[in-house]
Parts: C-alpha cells; structure tokens; sequence
C-alpha cells in the first residue's frame, strides 16, 4: 500500500483519518443524493405522473443491481481492508481482481435471465395501466446495462479498501455529472423521456467503471484488475461472500419493502406512488453525510481491527457515532423547516405535495436511526461478523413487512407511512444489543 494510505490507517489522529475516509465519500454521495432529486425534477417537467410513478416503480430495480454489486464490492473490499491490515499484500492484490470480474459475470448472468422475465418482473414491481409500458422501458435499458453498472458499484467499494477514498469520490462524481449533462440531452432534446433517464444512467455508470479500471491497472500500488491475478480460492470466496451475502440481503428485504410499499401505495392512487418516491429521494439528502461516514469508516475499522490495534478501532465507532448524530440532525432539520417549497418543485398537483410533505416528515424521523444502524452494520462488516451482519440485513425486512401490513389494514396510508419509522427504531435497538455483545467477546479486548 501507498504510504499515504498506511499513514490514515495507522498513524493519523483519529478525527484525521476519519475525515479522509469520509469526507470523500460524503462529497461522493452529496452529488448522488443531488442528482436523483435533479433526474425527479427532469422527469417531473414532463408534466406526466405515470412516467414519475414508473421511476418510482423501477426503484427496486436499481436497488439489485447495487444489491449484486455489494455482494462482491462489500465482501471483497472489508476482506482486502482485513488483509491489508495483516500485511498480506500478494492476497489483496487477487481479491481485487477476482472482484472485478466476478461481479462483471453476476452482471451478465443477471441480464440473460431478467430479459426473458421482463414482463412478470414489471407486474411483479406493481405497474399498472399507463405505468406498464412506461416502467418496463426504464428498467429494459437498466437490464442490459447491467453488467457494468454492478461492475462500477464494486470496485468502487474496492477502491475505497485501499484507502484511496478520493478516487471513489472521483468516480462518482464522474457518474453524476454525466449524467446531468445526458439528462436534459436525452430526455428533452431527443426525446426518449424516461428511457432517456435510463441511458443517461448506464452511460454514466460505465465512464465510473471505466476510471475505476484505469485507477486499479496504472495507478494503485497495492490492488489492480488483471485476468493474471484472477486465482479464486474456495477460502476467498468464502471471505468476500460471508460478508457480501449479508449486504445483499439487506438490499433483497429493502426490495421487497419498497415493492410492498409501491403495491400497497398505488391502492391509494397514482399521487400516493408519486408522493413516497419524492419524499424518500429528499429524505436521501438528510442521509447522505451520514452514509458517507458509516460506509467510508468500514475500511478504517477492518484494517484496525486485523491489525489488532482494538483502542484504535473503538475510538473510530465512537467518534463516527458522534459525527453521524450532529449531521443527521442538522440535515432532517433544515430540510424540515423548507419541506414545502421543496416538494413543491417536483409537482404541481396538490394531492402529491400534501401527501409528499407528510410522508417527508416520517422518513426524517427516521432517518437519525436509520444512520445510527448503518454504522452498526459496517462495524460488523468491517469486523468479518458474518452473523450478526446478516442478522441486521434480515432484520429490518422481518420486522417491516408485518408491521407495515398490520399498519395499511389498521390505519390505512397512515399506518403504511409510520411503519417505516417504528421499523427503523426497533432495528436500531437491536444492532445496539448485537454490539454491546460483540463487545464482550475475547477478541475485542484492547
């Protein structure tokens, strides 16, 4: 590894190493959070609620194609983190590459069997009426473009690893700004609408991989993507998917409910769909601080870990927790106090913006534990605690399926909104017993 990298993980002040780590990836997902509050607005000038509750629908789409890429970019990464700590550069370097090339393989495996399947996967994703053709466009372009969007998705964790957070930032912030200049290019001008949007999204995720792959091949001293260094090894494997299955089926339960919420939305009408899509890409932005933290830490923590360097791991969790607390609340805040005219800019229709507002203020509520538990998952993750891991992925869903089922059928749209927030308290609750546990065990001794 690059002296500078060895510097953050082992010598730097904690508020120090935290702020390289994170601060980066913050910025990263500040323009992420940003351009999907832009690609709503774009879609919103349409002027055509179908195509915005058709995004809207796709959303579990996406959230599996991120899903996959996890599998490989979160196992991989805290692996190749762990590793790093113990020295074992050699290994690292493999685990970089059979990342890389093993996710491009999900990618295309995915593609050959969601393209026969495309119509029940739409009716499956709850379109109905002038939404189907609408839906099944957007996600068309999504399927094929697969690959390198889960591609890009994990070797931006794998980046990250090495402690090269600024060049995670750099692709993101590739990502994004192609896709605002695709946008309006493709929507608008040539208009394809939201297939448009779509385009703009594959075209941008591929430009990311692309720099990625430059970074890793030219400029990375310890990792690269080379078919010389794809050795997979049965323990490897079991290393990265440990590890990446458990960040998987935390993307697999927000599947299922979102898809639950859209179906159980759309009973209420179009402007119910419409209104839950925009408010949870606003409540994003009061989000994004704290996911940069809690994601750009988990490097930190694994290498610390390995390296048996406890004190240092404990005081990272505890300073991190701190951080994300302050931002999380000072972000839902401000977005409280202008929530009006903020939903304002993505409709007209009153029905959306009335609807929009009261959902906001629920995912706002529950956006601090919905950060505080991030941080206990990446602690788990970082630390190679597959169980507990899985166990917070696995969760989340258990607990919000009946509860929101119990909510429609008690309170109506009332209950459906509210149940997310109850579902994140108590999810909080117990990743703050799974680590007062973790913290007694033998090996968390400083």
């Amino acid at each position: 590894m690059k002296e500078k990298g060895n510097y953050y993980f082992e010598q730097a002040t904690i508020p120090k190493a935290i702020t390289h780590m994170a601060v980066p990836m913050m910025l990263g997902m500040s323009v992420i959070m940003i351009y999907n509050v832009i690609d709503a607005f774009f879609i919103g000038k349409l002027n055509n609620t179908a195509m915005m509750t058709a995004v809207t629908l796709a959303l579990p789409f996406t959230i599996i194609l991120s899903g996959i890429g996890n599998i490989f970019g979160v196992g991989g990464g805290t692996y190749i983190s762990r590793l790093l700590g113990e020295g074992k550069l050699g290994e690292a370097k493999k685990v970089s590459s059979v990342t890389f090339f093993l996710s491009l393989l999900a990618g295309f495996i995915f593609m050959l069997f969601a393209i026969p399947l495309i119509h029940p996967i739409v009716q499956i994703l709850g379109a109905k009426g002038d939404t189907v053709l609408f839906t099944k466009d957007f996600i068309m372009v999504l399927i094929i473009g697969g690959p390198f969007v889960i591609a890009n998705f994990a070797l931006g964790q794998v980046v990250r690893a090495e402690g090269a957070s600024k060049v995670s930032m750099n692709g993101m912030f590739i990502s994004v700004i192609i896709n605002i200049i695709l946008d309006p290019i493709l929507i608008f001008i040539c208009h394809l609408n939201i297939v448009g949007a779509a385009i703009g999204t594959v075209v941008a995720n591929t430009c990311a991989l692309l720099y990625y792959v430059y970074y890793l091949k030219n400029k990375s001293s310890t990792l690269t993507v080379s078919i010389r260094t794809f050795k997979p090894t049965l323990s490897m494997l079991k290393d990265i998917f440990k590890i990446g299955i458990s960040s998987f089926l935390l993307d697999v339960f927000l599947i299922i409910s979102v898809l639950l919420l859209n179906n159980f939305s759309a009973y209420y009408g179009d402007y119910a769909v419409a209104a839950f899509g925009i408010s949870q890409r606003i409540a994003q932005l009061a989000q994004f601080a704290a996911k940069g933290l809690y994601i750009g830490v988990i490097p930190l923590i694994a290498y610390a870990y390995a390296a048996k360097n406890i004190k240092r791991m404990k005081s990272i969790i505890k300073i991190t927790a701190a951080y994300i607390a302050i931002l999380t609340f000072a972000f839902s805040l401000i977005i409280f106090i202008f929530r009006e005219p903020i939903v304002h800019l993505f409709s007209n229709n009153t029905y959306v913006i009335n609807t929009g507002i009261y959902i906001l203020i629920a995912l706002l509520i529950s956006a601090l534990f919905a950060s505080i538990t991030g941080l206990f998952i990446g602690i788990f993750q970082g630390t190679g605690r597959g169980k507990e891991a899985t166990i917070m992925s696995v969760v989340q869903g258990i607990l919000l399926i009946p509860i929101m089922i119990l909510g429609k059928y008690t309170f109506g749209l009332d209950g459906i909104i509210w149940s997310m927030t109850i579902t994140e308290i108590l999810t909080c609750i117990i990743g703050l017993y799974l680590w007062i546990r973790l913290k007694r065990d033998p090996s968390m001794k400083e």
